[in-house]
């Protein structure tokens, strides 16, 4: 018989939820059952909504408030600063009832508030089961790592080493969690090919991700630059439909919404244009297209894309002629874009729901029998 699992995740932007719903998948297909919840949902009435429109407009129209925000809260480092605990405390009693309720084998938090949650319940000795952290971010910042939590699974080594450093507990880097489809051959790839060589016939297409809410730095002037130095800049606006409004109105411009088949658009791209180190960008590693960081929105997102600059998966451009020339030297078959492909694809070594599995007083023997089968590897 299975086990069972409570995710929890959060609806700020889609990324969360998108970690959430796979690692689910997978947990399901291995024969567990899962329950998902929304931390969000766990907070008094009115808040957790109060929580994402807040952040929703911190990101897309105040951004130094949010690094303001960032700094305090959620950067690393010495000294006293505030923390999310007050308000995870808030969410304690509605988190246990959860738990009575579905008595589930282990908790997973894929939001760092939920982290601080579980971590809080666990060193009180109020949550009995242990949690183990799914960490979405290329840089941890110390919300993430409550030393209650038992676990912390990380997208590359680099954080892995950092979780551990600071929490003492086990710790593992899988790579990130994305749904097969992108690692794979794209059905729809050669209808996307069709279709960007009627919008910009000769013109290398670029993916621009701006996230669920359309939220970026000057995409317009981007957009603009990208065309004059003659690729065919594509636009990923999410539900931001006054952003793809104004994006149509520029020449040699293609701006979508909510595209459902993004591994085969991926597939059919020579780059992607990123600015937030999220879900998008492990999803382009993940289909084999180069990233290049630019513009990133404040706290987590510059934080993000600096570490994945540092560890090799993607460029860092300080300026636009850096950004077109890290396009030139990325987006043609070649050496140079191979090597960066297989430093993306290094990082998925194992499953992250197959080492969710593996019990944490079962981490000796997984740790003698070296990986679980898949490459992940609990240390």
């Amino acid at each position: 018989m299975g086990q069972r699992f409570l995710i929890l995740s959060a609806r700020m932007g889609a990324g969360h939820d998108a970690v959430a719903a796979e690692l689910a998948g997978r947990l399901v297909r291995q024969g567990h059952r899962v329950q998902r919840a929304d931390v969000l949902d766990l907070l008094p009435a009115g808040l957790g909504g109060a929580l994402e429109a807040g952040y929703r407009t911190a990101v897309s129209r105040l951004p130094w408030a949010y690094a303001a925000v960032y700094a305090a809260f959620f950067r690393s480092g010495g000294g006293r600063r505030p923390g999310s605990a007050p308000l995870a405390a808030l969410a304690e009693e509605r988190l246990l009832a959860l738990v009575r309720q579905q008595r589930p084998d282990a908790v997973v938090p894929v939001f760092h508030l939920a982290a601080q949650l579980t971590g809080r319940l666990r060193v009180q000795g109020r949550l009995a089961v242990p949690s183990t952290v799914l960490v979405t971010d290329f840089a941890v910042h110390r919300q993430w790592l409550h030393p209650g939590n038992d676990r912390h699974l990380c997208v590359c080594p680099q954080a892995a080493a950092e979780a551990g450093r600071a929490t003492g507990r086990p710790v593992a880097a899988p790579g990130p969690v994305v749904p097969a489809g992108f690692g794979g051959r794209a059905a729809g790839a050669d209808r996307w090919r069709w279709l960007l060589r009627e919008r910009g016939a000769g013109r290398v297409p670029v993916l621009l991700s701006a996230g669920l809410w359309g939220t970026g730095s000057r995409l317009p002037g981007t957009s603009v630059l990208l065309r004059r130095a003659g690729y065919l800049p594509v636009v990923l606006c999410g539900r931001n439909d006054g952003l793809r409004a104004r994006l149509d109105r520029l020449p040699g411009v293609w701006a979508l919404g909510w595209v459902a088949d993004l591994p085969g658009l991926m597939a059919a791209c020579g780059a992607l244009v990123d600015n937030a180190a999220g879900q998008t960008a492990v999803q382009a590693l993940a289909a084999g297209l180069p990233v290049v960081g630019y513009r990133p929105i404040p706290g987590h997102g510059a934080e993000g894309v600096r570490r994945m600059a540092e560890i090799g998966v993607a460029e860092q451009p300080r300026d636009p002629w850096e950004l077109v020339a890290a396009l030139d030297a990325l987006s043609p078959a070649g050496a140079v874009r191979d090597a960066r492909i297989g430093n993306g694809r290094a990082l998925f070594t194992g499953d992250a729901a197959e080492l969710l599995a593996v019990p944490p007083g079962g981490l000796a023997a997984a740790r003698e029998g070296g990986t679980t089968g898949t490459g992940g590897r609990w240390r």
